[in-house]
């Protein structure tokens, strides 16, 4: 082989190894880098995972705080409730409603409000209409009070449970007026145990005849 040509083999054996290295070396350095980025990838995945957890926890601690307060609240003694102004009571009942599961419920009552004061449903889908009477202890709901009531829950609201509240009791004509005519009427007691805890449902049976007569007990379609 002549010198000429040797050389050329080595040139080529040369060139062909360095081209080998320089492939090997990118290649190895670009799964380095891979390498690199699935590790800060896990870490940072990791990293995001517990701070999740703990915001989850904090937020799940802060309803839980949230909802035994309102709860509190909401289990104010009555001495609390008669100090309370009519507008503020209506707020009360309304929120009686929702932590029951009332869906849609708003405050109407004041000037114009057609008899009703609350609006809402309950949670089975029913149209739920509430008068409520914030009156002194010593009171008696009077039988023109209920019907006003009845004149307008059902005809005008088209209740399907039409719930009279009261922080009193009711006058013998007036508890007649609310069985004859389906008026679900919490006296004071009544409400006082809604208020500590007992979920609406379980007393609209209790006032009155419950939930109204049959054909308007079947919940409303969605």
């Amino acid at each position: 082989m002549s010198r000429a040509r040797r050389q050329r083999l080595l040139r080529r054996r040369t060139g062909t190894a360095a081209a080998v290295l320089a492939v090997s070396l990118f290649v190895f350095w670009q799964h380095v880098w891979l390498l690199v980025a699935l590790v800060v990838a896990a870490i940072l995945s990791a990293g995001g995972w517990f701070l999740w957890r703990a915001h989850r926890r904090e937020r799940e601690g802060d309803r839980t705080w949230r909802e035994q307060d309102r709860r509190m609240e909401l289990e104010r003694s009555m001495t609390a409730i008669d100090a309370m102004s009519w507008q503020d009571f209506e707020q009360y009942v309304a929120e009686l409603c929702r932590r029951d599961g009332c869906t849609g419920v708003r405050v109407v009552g004041g000037s114009g409000d057609l008899a009703a004061d609350v609006l809402g449903c309950l949670p089975d889908g029913r149209r739920l209409v509430v008068q409520v009477k914030h009156y002194a202890p010593h009171r008696k709901v009077p039988s023109g009070d209920v019907q006003k009531f009845v004149g307008m829950a059902f005809a005008e609201h088209h209740a399907d449970v039409a719930l009279f509240v009261a922080t009193c009791e009711y006058s013998a004509s007036a508890r007649q007026l609310a069985l004859k005519h389906h008026i679900v009427a919490l006296n004071r007691d009544l409400f006082g145990s809604w208020n500590s805890g007992a979920p609406l449902p379980s007393l609209l049976g209790l006032g009155g005849t419950g939930a109204g007569p049959e054909h308007r007990r079947r919940p409303r379609r969605a």
